[in-house]
């Protein structure tokens, strides 16, 4: 998971990227980045760390021109190396930058053909380079000095053939515009907006709608799976792909995307109050005579979920923890440790609101479940009688190839578990989950032409159908504890040794 933007504008671009990121900041807090064109010369600034730690002032001041695309990371291989921060850059043909929020699943072949074929050079272990190759190579092809807007879009037709997994790109051709692209299935969201200015129109591309509408710019449409848009002086729409199939990620409404959001025309925020009417009903269903004093979500993404809960069981809502809005979100950290160091630095309890209490927690999602264990804890040191734990997303019990690292499948607390071992695991009294036809209803009645979901973190089944055995041990041992303890390792020796040199 990571946050695109890309604008064309009448006026410097640097300020509206960053507040954009800024927005966007909850995708990734890794890595983040900005390319900004001035008439035929590009400026460039990309670092480990958040928005605001990697743009100072000496930098923006640097960041000139009137066309520009940003990115926000997290790495979906837990390698956190600066030399994988986006925007990447080649200057064949044309100049090309490119961010990327996805993930694509036939890599191996892609860097070999590129290799090979292309005879392209990749630098790193990211697969947006690799994409950023594919598209530059299928551009050269046209071999035109002057490039036509038939020779941008035959470009992603022929990336779409080649390319497969997941994908929402932002890509600037310097000197000529912004172009943008989404897969053929939907996976990953992209939308774009514009706004008028006294210098006339300006256009905004974006990971999510919210970052529009932060910086004034009025959402026009999502882009349809396999759909491009090419901005210059005007606006360019194509659908590119032969096949689209619009089947998207339904965790972008569980727990990734912001809850002012409008995704797909689902609003984000209506559809987490709807997981929260379809949990109260399996409660009353299977536990019509609950204890339950008090429902206290796990801030923050569960909070519409768990209020309309509360109001469908006729019981109390109370904000039971206190969260450190200065510490990242767990889920998406490199790394077990830095997960586990974070979470009681992350919330403190309200005791008041837990002793004596039948506590019913509600988070959106149970990933790992150690962050789980240490909350429901948390509950009971602060006096709480009984714990128990719902879930507005069902099991997951199988890794994710399309972009969010969720870990290795024996990692996954779900895995291999019922709901009643999953609960004494992570010490609640008891727990529920959501069930997966009621998730899917609760997110589907926002837009009821989405016929399908990508659901696979859940049921196992990837909408690309090119998903085999090996590729997920592959990715197992990349996204294992064990492994990413090394990166972390190693990146810690590194700034060690950068600390003595300096």
């Amino acid at each position: 998971m990571c946050g695109i933007i890309g604008i064309v504008s009448h006026q410097p671009v640097a300020q509206v990227i960053y507040d954009a990121l800024l927005v966007l900041q909850h995708r990734g807090q890794d890595a983040t980045g900005m390319v900004t064109c001035d008439g035929s010369k590009l400026h460039l600034r990309k670092d480990n760390g958040q928005v605001s730690d990697v743009f100072h002032t000496r930098h923006m001041l640097e960041l000139k021109g009137d066309m520009g695309i940003g990115h926000v990371r997290y790495p979906t291989a837990g390698c956190s190396s600066s030399a994988e921060a986006q925007p990447f850059y080649v200057n064949s043909p044309y100049g090309i930058s490119l961010a990327h929020n996805g993930n694509l699943t036939n890599i191996d072949e892609l860097k070999s053909d590129l290799y090979k074929s292309d005879l392209r050079h990749i630098n790193t272990e990211s697969d947006s380079e690799v994409l950023l190759n594919v598209l530059a190579h299928e551009l050269q092809i046209s071999g035109k000095l002057k490039l036509e807007v038939k020779d941008i879009f035959d470009a992603v037709k022929a990336t779409h053939k080649r390319i497969q997994g997941a994908y929402a790109v932002v890509a600037m051709i310097t000197g000529k515009g912004v172009l943008a692209f989404r897969d053929p299935n939907g996976i990953r969201p992209i939308v774009y907006g514009k706004r008028e200015t006294e210098r006339g129109t300006e256009y905004m591309v974006a990971s999510e709608s919210v970052a529009l509408q932060a910086c004034g710019f009025d959402l026009v449409a999502d882009l349809k799976p396999g759909e491009a848009i090419y901005i210059d002086d005007k606006v360019h729409l194509l659908q590119c792909s032969d096949s689209p199939r619009l089947t998207p990620c339904i965790f972008e409404h569980v727990y990734m995307a912001r809850p002012d959001s409008v995704i797909d025309d689902i609003y984000v925020y209506k559809a987490r109050l709807r997981m929260g009417v379809m949990l109260a009903q399996k409660i009353i269903r299977e536990r019509p005579k609950h204890d339950i004093d008090v429902v206290i979500p796990i801030p923050d993404t569960s909070r519409p979920s768990a209020m309309e809960l509360a109001y469908h069981l006729g019981v109390k809502y109370r904000e039971g923890f206190i969260k450190n809005r200065y510490i990242g979100r767990t889920f998406i950290m490199p790394g077990q440790t830095e997960r586990k160091r974070s979470v009681r630095r992350k919330l403190n309890p309200i005791d008041i609101e837990f002793k004596g209490k039948n506590v019913l927690l509600v988070d959106d999602s149970i990933v790992r479940g150690t962050t789980s264990k240490q909350i429901i804890q948390m509950a009971r040191d602060a006096g709480a009688s009984k714990v128990y734990m719902a879930s507005a997303a069902p099991a997951v019990r199988f890794p994710n190839v399309y972009g969010i690292d969720m870990p290795a499948v024996e990692e996954l607390i779900a895995h291999g578990r019922s709901e009643e071992e999953v609960g004494q695991f992570i010490g609640a009294d008891w727990m529920i989950y959501q069930d997966l036809k009621d998730l899917i209803s609760a997110v589907q009645k926002g837009n009821p032409e989405i016929k399908e979901f990508d659901c696979s973190c859940f049921t196992g089944e990837y909408v690309t159908n090119n998903i085999s055995i090996n590729y997920l041990d592959k990715i197992k041992n990349i996204r294992n504890d064990q492994a990413k303890q090394v990166t972390e390792d190693a990146r810690s020796v590194v700034g060690m040794d950068l600390h003595n040199n300096a």
